[in-house]
């Protein structure tokens, strides 16, 4: 069984990026300040309360899943756009996209009784679709509460982004990402990995933010879930992670439908929010098609 290495939140970015293109997963350490970490907790509690449990085996019985994390939570956002792991995100998946997309935003809260999550591989939610060869997702879970093998603590299949799809993994080669509140599981899209059993007297609260190519439909629909209206308001850096620029030069343009541009019909989302694209997006803001 192949062990899930464990960093320190300044340990080398190539050391970190070879345990997850090699093992598909490692955990960053007390990578979250305390002061940050009670920010998150107080601001989201209330939803997580409010939020009823799975309706299926997967998304678990016992199990709360609450999304929409950077319109209803300004703390979580800085989970978001954290330094370390956006870099991390953006080198890990830089050899398929010359810009990465926040994926989903969701607290997964699982309570005592909760049973073990199914193993499976995130990328799957494009249905196969995506080349093997191609790494569409970086994923991280950040451990509100201690994670521990009683509590659920993520179970993961080091090595595996590898394996053919029809491989199922045993119970020996599978290993718990244990971590102390404050610290956060780095996984890829290829890897195999699921939920654990929950056989305490208290919830597992983990906070799952995950970014995938540009040029791929979301999970969550950032959109819907952050509007135009709340959008504005945020750090520009924060607007593009949610897809409010192009993705590359004829990707995610939109027509006013309430009248038409003196200069273009077809205009970069930034002007939505109403500024102009930067500069590395001025390329785009003109599309025609010629």
């Amino acid at each position: 069984m192949a062990d899930l290495l464990y960093f320190d939140a300044d340990a080398d970015s190539d050391e970190i990026l070879r345990a997850l293109r090699e093992d598909g997963a490692c955990v960053l350490v007390d990578v979250m300040s305390d002061d940050l970490k009670s920010r998150v907790g107080d601001e989201l509690q209330p939803f997580i309360d409010a939020t009823p449990t799975g309706r299926d085996d997967f998304t678990g019985r016992l199990t709360g899943r609450t999304g929409a994390l950077v319109a209803r939570s300004e703390a979580s956002r800085e989970l978001v756009m954290d330094p370390t792991i956006t870099n991390l995100a953006n080198q890990f998946l830089g050899p398929y996209t010359d810009k990465i997309q926040l994926h989903l935003t969701q607290i997964i809260n699982i309570q005592p009784g909760q049973g073990a999550q199914p193993r499976h591989r995130d990328r799957l939610a494009w249905g196969g679709y995506v080349p093997t060869e191609i790494e569409p997702q970086f994923n991280t879970i950040w451990a509100l509460t201690d994670f521990t093998e009683e509590n659920g603590a993520t179970r993961v299949v080091p090595g595996s982004v590898g394996w053919p799809d029809d491989r199922r993994p045993t119970d020996e080669e599978t290993v718990q990402a244990a971590m102390t509140a404050g610290s956060v599981l780095l996984y890829s899209g290829s890897v195999i990995h699921g939920g654990g059993q929950n056989f305490s007297d208290t919830d597992r609260t983990g906070v799952n933010i995950t970014y995938c190519l540009g040029w791929l439909r979301t999970e969550e629909n950032q959109y819907l879930s952050c509007p135009p209206e709340v959008a504005k308001k945020l750090d520009p850096d924060l607007q593009e992670m949610l897809g409010y620029t192009m993705g590359s030069y004829a990707l995610g343009y939109y027509s006013d439908p309430n009248g038409v541009s003196e200069i273009n019909d077809l205009r970069p989302p930034e002007f939505i929010l109403d500024r102009s694209p930067r500069e590395k997006a001025s390329s785009a803001a003109l599309i025609t098609d010629q």
